[in-house]
């Protein structure tokens, strides 16, 4: 990344944040996911740790993934979501998600996890190459004057993205929902510009769950990260960040990777 870039990721990530913690909430970033499985177990409320961020059950550490964590006043854990980078240079989403299903499908939502496989979305043929899956982001309701209506999903999945789009460069990014909530415009909460319907097919055939597949691709994040962050907070005040340059670092960067 160029200094100048580097200079408008800070900037940005610098009002976000401040933002955040105008709105009570101070926010942790890692990479030790023995110290994310610890945060996690102490949800009494919340279901287990999916597999995907467990090192329980996979191998994660900061080669291939980070979370962030958000505490109240109190110090109370209010926020949590995580990106996990695969390699898909050999086969798509949709070889990926047949392979790994039961780090995917939520437990006890179907009879035979291993006959339960994932079906719909037209881009499991097309996401491949350097993907990343970003998922257990959750943040406490709260009821009014809690951080949901304080505005702050999008602000807490922006951080996520900006630092990895800068560190990784991935070719895809990808996460799933619940069909409620993306019925509701979660993936446009979240920064996701593509969102498809998808189910999860037992053995008999049977849904056993609904989750919708939600995407960008590598352009789609470029032109995410370009974009002065959003909430809908309507006191919230971001600084502006100009390049100089007819064309943005973040374009040139892309054309070449695509011309190479």
């Amino acid at each position: 990344m160029s200094p100048g870039r580097l200079f408008e990721m800070m900037t940005r990530l610098a009002g976000i944040l401040r933002v955040l913690e105008d709105a009570g909430i101070r926010v942790e970033t890692g990479d030790d996911f023995a110290r994310y499985r610890v945060y996690r177990s102490q949800q009494s409320d919340r279901g287990p740790i999916y597999p995907m961020f467990d090192v329980a059950s996979s191998y994660i550490d900061r080669t291939n993934g980070f979370w962030i964590c958000g505490f109240n006043a109190d110090d109370e854990l209010i926020h949590t979501q995580a990106v996990r980078l695969l390699d898909l240079s050999v086969g798509s989403l949709g070889d990926h998600l047949n392979s790994h299903r039961h780090k995917y499908i939520t437990p006890d939502t179907t009879p035979d996890p291993d006959l339960t496989f994932y079906s719909g979305p037209e881009a499991l043929r097309t996401i491949h190459g350097k993907v990343c899956y970003h998922g257990d982001f959750w943040l406490r309701a709260g009821g009014l004057g809690g951080p949901r209506s304080q505005g702050v999903t999008s602000l807490l999945s922006r951080i996520l993205l900006e630092i990895m789009v800068s560190a990784w460069k991935p070719s895809f990014v990808f996460a799933l929902v619940p069909k409620q909530l993306a019925a509701k415009g979660a993936h446009l909460r979240y920064g996701y510009c593509h969102c498809e319907p998808g189910r999860w097919l037992g053995p008999d055939q049977q849904v056993t769950e609904e989750d919708y597949l939600i995407w960008m691709s590598e352009k789609d994040m470029v032109n995410l990260v370009a974009r002065s962050p959003q909430s809908n907070r309507r006191d919230e005040r971001f600084p502006v960040v100009r390049s100089n340059k007819n064309t943005s670092d973040a374009e040139t960067e892309l054309n070449a990777r695509a011309n190479a």
